[in-house]
């Protein structure tokens, strides 16, 4: 977090002077995701799963391979894969995985996404995200469920979408609807004027080969009616806004629905009521 604060000063500082440098900071601002600790309470879970190291190549900021950590527990046969979030990490899926591993028949594996907790990577960006859990899949095989939590939404609908390869059970809880919103909010937020953050996104369309417009969950979604699909969110999150949200699921009626109004974007991973939720879910439709 003490990087992230000083890319933001840094970039206050310019006050909008030196437009290559400004750039340059704004790359970091988007795709630097800050690592946090793990708490005491999830050490002991981190200390039991069975850990592992995969690599994805990483073709936008490094041109080299990074290795990333994976992490399992349990050894049923319904296999589970959990995707953080942005600026997150496995071990901050402990409540929901205590909860799964109450069923003998589940099988949990997670990882720290390149960039992201204790994995390898100065930057980060989606298509690293989803690298990563096609990589989980090549090497441990397609879960029967795929639970997503903001960018590891979005990650895990892009994965389904490229590869049609469908779990049985898909979970997105507080998806990313629309990530070049998201990067907007955040410049704007630290005082980015209009004309740098087009600058910015023409640099990024130039790397990445595609219009920042196509960075939205409804050009991801071309597997409606395949699998089985709960998507749970916060009515007033401001990270991943309810009326994205309910513009995406006006084009999916079939997802199933369910929405809190005193959570918070980080803390609906952990809330009690989503947890249990889910585990119903996976219970009645993988019975």
């Amino acid at each position: 977090m003490k990087k992230l604060k000083q890319i933001v000063e840094d970039i206050k500082l310019l006050d909008g002077n030196d437009p290559e440098q400004l750039q340059a900071l704004l790359w970091k601002l988007i795709c630097y995701s800050p690592k946090m600790p793990g708490r005491v309470h999830q050490q002991e879970l981190t200390d039991r799963a069975e850990k592992d190291q995969l690599k994805v190549y990483d073709e936008y900021f490094s041109q080299s391979d990074l290795s990333f950590n994976t992490f399992r527990w349990g050894k049923g046969p319904v296999k589970v894969l959990l995707t953080h979030g942005w600026g997150s990490k496995a071990i901050d899926f402990s409540e929901l995985i205590h909860a799964l591993l109450q069923n003998p028949d589940i099988e949990v594996r997670a990882f720290d996404a390149p960039g992201n907790g204790s994995s390898e990577g100065e930057l980060s960006n989606l298509i690293l995200f989803a690298d990563a859990v096609k990589q989980m899949q090549k090497t441990f095989g397609m879960p029967d469920v795929m639970i997503g939590h903001s960018l590891g939404g979005m990650a895990n609908a892009l994965v389904v979408d490229q590869t049609t390869q469908y779990p049985e059970v898909l979970i997105s809880i507080a998806p990313l609807v629309n990530l070049t919103e998201n990067f907007r909010t955040t410049m704007t937020a630290v005082g980015i004027t209009e004309a740098a953050q087009q600058h910015f996104f023409k640099s990024f369309e130039d790397l990445y080969g595609i219009n920042t417009d196509r960075f939205l969950l409804n050009d991801m979604y071309s597997f409606a009616g395949k699998l089985k699909h709960l998507l749970l969110y916060e009515l007033n999150d401001y990270i991943s806004p309810a009326d994205y949200i309910h513009a995406f699921l006006q084009e999916h009626p079939e997802i199933r629905v369910s929405q809190y109004i005193d959570t918070s974007h980080a803390k609906i991973i952990v809330d009690p009521r989503v947890i249990a939720e889910i585990g119903q879910f996976i219970k009645i439709h993988l019975d």
